[in-house]
C-alpha cells in the first residue's frame, strides 16, 4: 500500500484531472510558472533566514550593551 502525500490531496481537491495526469506521468503544461514559483519561494526562504540572523545579532548587541552598562555602573560605584 502506498502512502498518500498531502500535496496529492491538495492537487486532487484543486483539480481531479490534474491529479490524474500527475498519477499517469503526464508532464505539466506550466513548467515555467512552476519554476518561477520555486525560485520565488527559495528567495523568500533566504530572506527569512537573513532576517532571523539580523534579529539574533540585534539581541546579541543588546545583551552586550546591557552587560557593558552594568559593568560601567559597578565600576563607577566602586571607584
Amino acid at each position: 500500500m502506498r502512502a498518500i502525500r498531502a500535496s496529492e490531496l491538495g492537487t486532487y481537491l484543486y483539480c481531479k484531472r490534474a491529479w490524474w495526469y500527475q498519477q499517469n506521468g503526464e508532464p505539466s503544461q506550466n513548467r515555467a510558472e512552476m519554476a518561477g514559483g520555486t525560485e520565488f519561494h527559495q528567495a523568500h526562504g533566504r530572506q527569512v533566514v537573513t532576517a532571523s540572523l539580523f534579529q539574533i545579532a540585534a539581541w546579541g548587541l543588546l545583551l552586550i550593551a546591557i552587560l557593558s552598562l552594568a559593568v560601567w555602573v559597578t565600576l563607577s560605584a566602586l571607584g
